[in-house]
């Protein structure tokens, strides 16, 4: 539905598939009624990988990048700042995981279907990245990433800073 919405924009600027929704309840309902609850999980094997790897890399580089800020005692043990140095490290290794399966979810979801609710595009998540990766190189992956780590920079920060303070505690 999220997708959906925000690719939704005027005839006139409109890039890719538009679905024309009303609203949020009007979304849900459109696809309830066009495409059963499977539509409303359509695209979920990319967001389950994209989900696995960005977690997977913040907790593991956000440790490894503390520990090496220390190390070099750019900072103090146990200092606010080496948590900060850490987080942003462990943000653009989120990004930089993350984006490709970010494209792929937003492609899965926002595709036409045909009435059985089958992408008229791709086949599904192998096949969408063979598509981005032949037709469009494999920097076509990470289109956004700008925006991904915009996102969620402060996001990985701020939550391992506050995950860090926690467990002081």
């Amino acid at each position: 539905v999220k997708t959906h919405l925000q690719a939704q924009t005027l005839a006139a600027v409109a890039v890719g598939h538009q679905h024309n929704h009303e609203s949020i309840s009007g979304a849900f309902k459109s696809i309830y009624k066009q495409h059963g609850v499977a539509g409303l999980w359509r695209g979920v094997t990319g967001a389950v990988p994209r989900v696995a790897v960005g977690s997977a890399a913040q907790l593991a580089t956000f440790t490894s990048a503390k520990d090496w800020v220390c190390e070099r005692q750019w900072f103090g043990e146990g200092s606010w700042a080496a948590v900060l140095a850490g987080g942003m490290v462990s943000g653009v290794a989120v990004a930089v995981t993350m984006t490709p399966f970010d494209v792929v979810s937003t492609r899965l979801y926002n595709q036409p279907v045909d009435a059985d609710g089958t992408g008229k595009l791709y086949r599904g998540f192998l096949d969408c990245i063979l598509q981005i990766s032949s037709k469009e190189g494999l920097l076509g992956l990470y289109k956004g990433i700008g925006a991904v780590y915009l996102r969620l920079g402060p996001h990985t920060v701020l939550s391992l800073f506050f995950w860090d303070e926690l467990r002081k505690m």
